[in-house]
């Protein structure tokens, strides 16, 4: 039965790098709670929580998955995420819904590249975390220096909640007991360095314990969830998922020690869609009117689309009606959901503070907010980042465009890093993820759950035109053609805009040289020539142009001929204004071991890539920021790979856009012409 009161309420996501054993630890956690009465392999495709065809394939999570369990009269939501940093988009989305990060490190292979990501990005979202260091009795490991990297990591605040003992057959609790033997370190040592961490969050328990006076171990209890919270203290637990060893302990520790909902930093809406629009702060209270958030849309192959949603504030019933954002029309809830794998679970009831899902409710989306309040409310979900790996993409069966149209908007809908856009001026659908893991997976899905396949290409490059300098053009239209003729001549001006500001458009007609009538006219033809291009066609931007002067006919004047001739009247100008072609230029943001620095920074030097900074990490890691254009880096996720041997990992935004070097730019006119010269064939 779910919870009655949020005290009662842990909501744990685990995070990780792929391969630490996240999953297996949920497998374990089920078991330990009899949930399942098999515990599931990774090898065989049996575990609870990898459930997809897909990760039985691939042997890892691509995607959440989510399932509950009682122990110790508490109710335990676990969000099982992704590791491998193609899919940190699942990791960021689990971590909305749930308060405590348990990051999971293997202990054979250390602190990993997503390890210290995600540990920081749940620092970033104010959540309580913790650590477990799993597969303890792996060959040739060393405990005390990977606990050494742990805290030069993420600092003094992590501290062993137990240690190892027996052969890493049995692990011993460093909170309860003040003395005792262990495979490493003194427990004594290791329960004072715990206490004073956790204490530090009090400070008049900070001044007894100064004082010398003995704090009882039901004062430092007490004190764990808020430490956790604020920071001071980071737990450190040591199991052996795979048997279940330190796995019950860890347990204990969460249902009795770790922060409820109702301990967790106050969640606010806004009360508007604008970012800085007011915050209104909700109370984890049930008996308030119902607030939540929907963090997660998830395909149930039973039941259909399927709306994660963490209750913020207030209850859920069968019976409660609802809005989404600030949709006047309500919806009612109908069923309710918890999490168990594959497998939902119907209830009757849910409390603030809980997790559950809601089917088939067709218009709401990752992190909007469901509510009764009569106003609109709007939620917040932490920033993932920018997909820039792209591949275009075409239906391998003619006639199949809606149809793949369709899927892929159900699959945007599942993961906030994917994103499908149509480019205008390339005729591209073009998908873009995280890297060609994401986008293999993405597409895959497609085929398995939609029965659409599509052939795929890297993408053209979304190029652009502008000028570089002052020019006059003039054109002038007559057709004579028998009749009312047509009639327009135009002269006009262009000029450089201020990088970024775009494409303007204005007169400085004098008297009725051309009627005001024929100005919008003038500006179509204009407007023809910005999205299309004049000079290899790509859309123009950066600039300005003047109508200045022109001429019209009382009789043969009409809107297409000036539409004509300020079309042409623009070209005319843009190829006396040393026209150029723009490049897309991004900042990197390179994560590598730092004896790969020289490797990359000789690649990004080939790649017209300069460097503009770089920071030492903790761990003997270093992060670079650069820039390159995005021609050059398109596909750079497999030069990383290649480079440091799958240890490296960048984040890619958009920055600005330059100007190409000539030489570069006469091989995009070239190809251009050519495109078209193959089109009129």
């Amino acid at each position: 039965m779910p919870a009655k009161q949020p005290q009662d309420i842990r909501n744990i996501v685990l995070l990780g790098h792929g391969g630490s054993g996240k999953t297996i630890l949920a497998e374990a956690m089920l078991h330990a709670a009899k949930v399942t009465t098999r515990f599931g392999k990774i090898e065989d495709g049996t575990t609870a929580l990898d459930y997809q065809d897909l990760e039985k394939k691939s042997g890892h999570s691509v995607d959440p998955a989510g399932a509950h369990f009682s122990y110790g009269g508490k109710d335990i939501n676990v969000i099982d995420t992704p590791g491998y940093p193609d899919f940190i988009g699942g990791a960021i989305s689990g971590m909305s819904g749930a308060d405590i990060a348990l990051v999971v490190v293997s202990a054979s292979a250390g602190i990993e590249v997503n390890t210290r990501k995600l540990f920081n990005l749940a620092g970033e979202q104010k959540m309580a975390r913790a650590i477990v260091i799993n597969k303890m009795d792996a060959e040739a490991v060393d405990l005390p220096v990977l606990l050494k990297a742990l805290t030069d990591t993420f600092g003094q605040s992590v501290r062993c909640f137990n240690l190892p003992l027996e052969g890493h057959k049995k692990v011993i609790d460093c909170l309860v007991n003040t003395s005792g033997s262990a495979e490493f370190d003194d427990v004594g040592t290791t329960h004072t360095q715990l206490v004073e961490s956790i204490i530090e969050v009090d400070e008049k328990l900070m001044e007894r314990y100064l004082g010398g006076e003995e704090i009882q171990p039901a004062q430092v209890a007490s004190a764990i969830a808020k430490a956790m919270v604020t920071g001071t203290v980071v737990p450190v637990f040591f199991t052996v998922a795979r048997d279940s060893i330190g796995v019950p302990e860890l347990m204990d520790a969460i249902a009795k020690y770790f922060p409820s909902p109702l301990e967790m930093p106050v969640r606010a809406v806004r009360t508007d869609e604008a970012a800085d629009a007011e915050l209104l702060p909700l109370a984890c209270d049930p008996s308030k009117p119902f607030v939540g958030q929907a963090f997660r849309i998830a395909a149930d192959p039973f039941v259909g689309k399927l709306s994660w949603v963490r209750i913020i504030q207030g209850s859920l019933t069968p019976e409660t009606t609802f809005q989404v954002r600030d949709h006047r029309k309500g919806g009612k809830v109908g069923h309710l959901f918890k999490l168990q794998g594959k497998d939902t679970v119907e209830i009757h009831a849910a409390v603030a503070g809980d997790i559950v899902a809601l089917p088939k409710i067709e218009d709401v989306e990752a992190g909007d907010i469901l509510h009764t309040d009569a106003k609109g409310l709007y939620g917040v979900m932490p920033p993932v980042p920018t997909p820039m790996y792209s591949l275009a993409v075409t239906p391998k069966s003619r006639g199949d465009e809606t149809k793949i149209s369709e899927a892929l908007t159900r699959l945007t809908e599942e993961d906030l890093t994917f994103k499908v856009t149509r480019d205008a001026q390339t005729s591209e659908t073009v998908v873009s993820g995280i890297g060609d893991l994401h986008l293999r997976v993405m597409l895959e899905k497609m085929a398995t759950r939609f029965n659409m396949h599509v052939d795929t290409k890297p993408p053209k490059i979304p190029y652009r035109e502008s000028i570089t300098m002052k020019a006059d053009g003039h054109y002038r239209h007559k057709k004579q053609t028998g009749g009312a003729g047509q009639f327009g001549e135009v002269y006009l001006r262009v000029e450089p805009n201020e990088r970024g500001k775009g494409y303007e458009f204005t007169e400085e007609l004098f008297g009725e040289s051309i009627p005001r009538q024929y100005v919008p006219a003038i500006e179509k033809g204009v407007k023809e020539v910005i999205e299309h291009g004049a000079v290899a066609g790509y859309p123009l931007q950066d600039l300005r142009v003047i109508v200045t002067d022109g001429k019209y006919h009382p009789v043969d004047s009409k809107e297409v001929a000036f539409r004509t001739a300020g079309k042409f009247a623009v070209i005319d100008a843009i190829h006396k204004a040393k026209p150029v072609i723009l490049e897309p230029v991004v900042i990197l943001e390179i994560t590598v071991p730092a004896q790969y620095m020289g490797d990359i920074a000789g690649d990004l030097s080939g790649r017209r890539g300069r460097i503009l900074g770089q920071e030492m990490l903790p761990g003997n890691y270093i992060t670079i920021k650069a820039q390159a254009p995005l021609a050059e880096v398109m596909q750079y996720n497999n030069q990383l790979r290649s480079v440091t041997g799958g240890q490296g990992s960048y984040q890619m935004e958009l920055s600005h856009y330059d100007p190409v070097p000539g030489n570069v730019q006469q091989q995009i006119i070239a190809n251009a012409a050519k495109a078209k010269e193959e089109e009129k064939e």
